[in-house]
């Protein structure tokens, strides 16, 4: 009966180290797998498969981008993510862009905030528009989630070292509403998920589509997501970089280098009262959401010109086809990465002397970020995958066709 029992346990325990063995070679990028992730899995897979504008030959405007066409062409810019995939209801997650990777609270950032539609939950504008600097990350994730973000945020730049005296934090967390593919009511965001997209922040190429912040979001009735896009001035005009970074959630009629792409695809708002069809409108042809659009630059630019340049992204919104709608949330967020413009907390004199740029060298700045967010825009619907979540699916924007109908209005070879 003894050598049966040891037996029985020295069984059961080779069962269990090796179960352990095989969980240690899982290297499956999705924390906490459970059942029914096969889609979410399949689409995560395949993100890197889907071309990027560029490289279907699509050029936008005139200027030139930077050499990873990304907000991280600008020299310091960091991007992290999070993207939080679990069961059937849970598409989220959270986008962390860094202006420098130092402590932003003790080398603030020049910054400026403009609303195209104040229809959103974009925390910390007042004081941004008030001071004119950005003294944390920029996060972007889901609309509900933002007060839990913005808490982890300040959590975080309190705990940095350097800010044990610091008792006001002032956090900048803007969003959009994933509600169609991920359990909003949830709030699945957790402090750790936002940590980690802070402390994972990198220069280099940005992964782009259903990630992060983009995970659960939809543009033009296609899956959206995170895109982005860069460009940089000739050196007669001070050869700057202006990058940007979109969060794509809203609607309208597609539209990719004039061609009426949404009209061609049969998939545009009012298609329905247009065609005179059943009464109702489907989600996809809806054009409520929202767009958030971070820009960054190295010019030298004070906080009143950041605003105007962020005002300007907007065209670059109108250009895709955006209905700019009653219930969309469209904010763009600029900062300056220039050293002479940082605000540094040590610096208590009464006066500052600053170079900055003036208004009549800003308009080649205005081109780039124009160019930029149309640009990031297509990105992000050409890099996401088709995500099913939360009761509903969301079809990627379909490559094949959509080149047909470009070629067919010569917008690419």
């Amino acid at each position: 009966m003894l050598l049966r029992m040891v037996n029985q346990f020295f069984g059961v325990g080779m069962i269990l180290l090796a179960a352990g063995f095989v969980a240690a070679q899982n290297t499956t990028p999705v924390a906490r797998p459970v059942p029914d992730l096969r889609p979410a899995l399949d689409a995560r897979s395949t993100v890197s498969a889907r071309p990027r504008a560029s490289e279907l030959g699509l050029k936008v405007g005139v200027l030139p981008a930077g050499p990873l066409d990304a907000i991280t062409d600008v020299a310091g810019v960091e991007v992290g993510q999070t993207t939080i995939i679990r069961g059937d209801n849970i598409r989220t997650g959270v986008t962390a862009v860094l202006p420098h990777g130092g402590n932003l609270y003790r080398e603030k950032v020049p910054g400026g905030i403009f609303v195209g539609n104040g229809f959103g939950k974009l925390a910390g504008t007042t004081q941004v528009d008030e001071m004119g600097d950005i003294e944390t990350p920029i996060l972007l994730t889901s609309t509900t989630s933002v007060p839990r973000v913005a808490d982890a945020l300040i959590s975080y730049m309190l705990a940095l070292p350097g800010n044990e005296d610091v008792l006001s934090i002032n956090p900048v967390v803007g969003e959009t509403n994933d509600g169609y593919l991920s359990d909003i009511r949830g709030r699945h965001i957790a402090p750790e998920d936002v940590f980690a997209s802070v402390k994972n922040a990198k220069s280099g190429p940005v992964e782009e589509g259903a990630v992060g912040a983009g995970t659960g979001t939809v543009v033009f009735g296609w899956k959206g997501g995170v895109g982005t896009a860069s460009r940089r001035l000739p050196g007669g005009l001070g050869g700057y970089t202006v990058g940007v970074l979109v969060q794509t959630n809203f609607g309208g009629v597609l539209t990719i280098g004039g061609a009426q792409v949404g009209q061609e695809l049969g998939q545009y708002y009012l298609r329905k009262e247009l065609q005179q069809a059943a009464s109702g409108t489907d989600k996809k042809d809806k054009p409520d959401g929202s767009c958030m659009i971070v820009v960054a630059t190295d010019a030298p630019l004070d906080a009143r010109n950041l605003k105007r340049l962020a005002a300007r992204a907007w065209l670059g919104v109108a250009r895709t086809g955006s209905s700019g709608s009653n219930g969309s949330g469209d904010y763009a967020i600029a900062f300056s990465t220039a050293e002479q413009v940082r605000v540094h907390a040590s610096d208590k004199a009464l006066t500052r002397h600053v170079e900055v740029m003036t208004n009549d060298a800003m308009s080649p700045l205005f081109e780039a970020v124009i160019e930029a967010t149309e640009e990031a825009i297509y990105n992000s619907m050409f890099k996401a995958t088709t995500v099913t979540g939360n009761g509903h699916t969301v079809e990627a924007l379909p490559i094949e066709k959509t080149m047909e109908i470009l070629k067919e209005h010569r917008v690419i070879q």
